[in-house]
């Protein structure tokens, strides 16, 4: 099963079965487990499931890189989307470079939570602003991707 990304941002997530212990009774029924589970952001493994989604939409993609420019328009992406969530179609499109702005995020996402709080830091102190909580970070960046794919 691959991950699945809905539109409200949360994850679908595959869940490895876990060991049963039978009492040494081959035959005994097992219990069904539970094979996946949705992340929301903001919920621990969210932000490394995001990353995971983005590399499989993607998988001849090399490893994410980010440029100075990338990371500026990665910032005023966020900030936009930030002010209106909205209007993410038209933030995305407001990019000179799109794509360097995605990679970007892309780099952002494969730190996991200590690099999107950092760059939210980031964002409030380039674009003006209180500091975005994370998990707020991290559902507007899969916004932000999901949307450059799409065009």
């Amino acid at each position: 099963m691959d991950i699945i990304r809905h539109d409200d941002g949360s994850l679908t997530v595959p869940v490895a079965p876990g060991r049963h212990d039978h009492d040494g009774d081959a035959d005994a029924e097992t219990t069904p487990v539970e094979t996946s589970r949705v992340l929301r952001p903001g919920e621990g493994g969210y932000v490394e499931a995001l990353a995971e989604w983005e590399a499989l939409q993607h998988p001849d993609r090399g490893e994410a890189v980010s440029t100075a420019s990338g990371r500026e328009q990665a910032m005023a992406v966020v900030h936009a989307v930030a002010e209106d969530p909205a209007h993410v179609h038209e933030a995305v499109e407001a990019l000179d470079d799109p794509e360097a702005g995605a990679e970007a995020l892309r780099h952002v996402l494969v730190g996991g939570t200590p690099s999107v709080k950092a760059f939210a830091d980031e964002v409030a102190d380039a674009e003006g602003g209180d500091t975005l909580p994370p998990h707020t970070v991290t559902k507007i960046i899969g916004q932000v991707l999901a949307e450059v794919d799409a065009i």
